[in-house]
Parts: C-alpha cells; sequence; structure tokens
C-alpha cells in the first residue's frame, strides 16, 4: 500500500460536507480537477470507492461512510490541536468561517469584518450569506449569525448591534393609486410583496401596538425571495413591502418610499453571533469575540 497523505482524508471529508467536489473546490480555494486526483489516487491507494459520483450529486459509498464516520472525530481533535499551537503565536492568524443571513452581511458584519481586518492582517475572513437554519460544526463554519429564538442551546451567544426593527414602506405611486392603509387589518385590501425563506415557508408580518399583537401572512401577486429585491418592488411601485428598517431608511429619507404603519412597528432583538460551545475557540476567533465585545454600534443608524 502507498503511503497515505493527512491532507486526503481531510479533503475526502470536505467533499461529503459540501456535497460535492465543485462546492467544496471553492471553499479550498482549488480546482475540482485536483480534489478529484486526490480522491482516486486515496481510492488507489486503500483499494475501495469511497465515493458514488452521478451527474448531480456526490455521497459516500458503504465503506465511505463507515470511513467518514471514524475520520470526523479525528480531524476534529486535529483542528482542535492545531488550535492550540496557534494560542501561541503573538499574532492571531489562520480563516474564520462565518454563516450569516443577508441583512445581517449587509449592515453589520461587513462593516465590522472590514474594520476588524485592518487590525488583524494575518486573519483571513470567509463570510456566507445565507438564510437557512444549518449545522454550522458539520458545515465547517466558526461562527453564525441568527435571530435569538433560532440558537440551539450548545451554543454561545454573542449580541451583534442594536436593537432591530421591521418597516412597511411602498412608493408614493403606490399610495396615490391604492390609498394608505391606516391598521394592519387593511392590508387585505392591498398588494404586498411577500418574501419566501429558504425552506419554503412565507415571511409572517407582526405588528404591535399599545393594545394589540397581530401576525399577518400577506397576501399579493408577487413574491419574492430577499430584501434587495422587495425594495426594488417597491420602488417600482409594484406593492406594500416589508423589510428591515435598515434597508428602507435610506430611501424614506430621499422620499422614493414613504413608510407605513409606524405606530404598529415592534422592536425586535439585536442578531446573535453563536458559536460552539464544545471547541475551543481559535486565536483568530478568540480575537474576533473580543472586538466585538468592544465595538462601539451607532445606534442612530
Amino acid at each position: 500500500m502507498s503511503a497515505l497523505r493527512l491532507d486526503s482524508f481531510d479533503v475526502f471529508a470536505a467533499i461529503v460536507r459540501c456535497g460535492g467536489f465543485r462546492a467544496a473546490a471553492l471553499e479550498r480555494g482549488v480546482s475540482s480537477s485536483a480534489l478529484s486526483q486526490t480522491i482516486n489516487a486515496l481510492e488507489e491507494t486503500l483499494g475501495i470507492r469511497l465515493l458514488n459520483r452521478t451527474t448531480r450529486s456526490v455521497f459516500p459509498t458503504e465503506a465511505g461512510q463507515r470511513l467518514l464516520d471514524r475520520l470526523n472525530p479525528a480531524l476534529t481533535d486535529i483542528r482542535l490541536a492545531i488550535a492550540e499551537v496557534d494560542e501561541l503565536r503573538d499574532t492571531p492568524s489562520g480563516t474564520l468561517r462565518i454563516n450569516a443571513p443577508a441583512p445581517a452581511v449587509d449592515h453589520l458584519l461587513c462593516r465590522l469584518v472590514f474594520e476588524f481586518m485592518e487590525t488583524y492582517r494575518e486573519v483571513k475572513i470567509e463570510i456566507i450569506s445565507d438564510a437557512a437554519v444549518i449545522d454550522i460544526v458539520e458545515q465547517g463554519f466558526d461562527a453564525g449569525v441568527r435571530f435569538g429564538k433560532q440558537l440551539a442551546q450548545d451554543m454561545i451567544a454573542v449580541p451583534l448591534g442594536p436593537s432591530l426593527r421591521y418597516a412597511i414602506v411602498a412608493s408614493p405611486d403606490y399610495i396615490e393609486r391604492r390609498g394608505r392603509p391606516e391598521t394592519p387589518h387593511d392590508l387585505v385590501n392591498h398588494d404586498c410583496i411577500r418574501r419566501r425563506f429558504p425552506g419554503g415557508t412565507l415571511v409572517t408580518w407582526r405588528f404591535t401596538n399599545a393594545s394589540e399583537e397581530l401576525d399577518v401572512t400577506p397576501d399579493g401577486r408577487l413574491t419574492l425571495s430577499s430584501a434587495h429585491n422587495e425594495l426594488q418592488a417597491a420602488l417600482a411601485g409594484k406593492g406594500i413591502a416589508h423589510v428591515l428598517d435598515d434597508y428602507a431608511k435610506p430611501y424614506v429619507e430621499s422620499g422614493h418610499l414613504v413608510e407605513l404603519l409606524i405606530d404598529w412597528s415592534p422592536s425586535l432583538p439585536s442578531w446573535f453571533l453563536y458559536y460552539p460551545n464544545r471547541r475551543l475557540p481559535s486565536a483568530a476567533m478568540r480575537a474576533f469575540l473580543d472586538y466585538i465585545r468592544g465595538y462601539k454600534w451607532d445606534t442612530g443608524t
């Protein structure tokens, strides 16, 4: 049997975790063909097929799954050992991978990360914008960003930024044509721009005032999957949009959108950055956590 390379096993685990050669290649910054050659060499050395490949998917064989079940704890221990050695460095380094919904990336995370990278020049950061609820450990992320209610119990959470609020907005042209809703109940007579989560459910619009709380599943002709597209539709006069205030504020201030039902807009908790409590954070991750805790958020934005 030829000598086995440790990085070949890491490549094998990455391909299974990412669901294919292309995604694993993007994660590792190499070509798909390079990963294919590594797996071919590993299978030839072991004398057994580890992956079943189709035109649409890649998944482990029975032998591959058994090997993976043994490999994952070992690879985790190796990463922890490397992280412990990294603690001895004077300057944090390495790569941080963060999974976060687009609004958190747009209005908090990018600004924070850009400034952090000016201070810690040896740290690399990869941000994946994704609204789906995933297992960040299984998917190879160091941390994720979600609302507090979406966090698993075995996670440590750090508040990220000020509290949030949603804004209900429409263009002046739409209001002139269709009128202005005075309460959430009036929305049944309007075209609402709906948004669907990656899992398939529609976003519910939540309202509250001094005497009533109300959840509305909006009705309308247009359904989208991102806040950016909702804003585009609202600016084009296609209906009433429900977006985070951070998205709407510049357009409201410029007069291109009008905020509606202001007295019904509830304040929401902040985003949270979370990471597993079972894993020793790397020096780079600890530096990032310290940076977040000491960051001065502009609550006026």
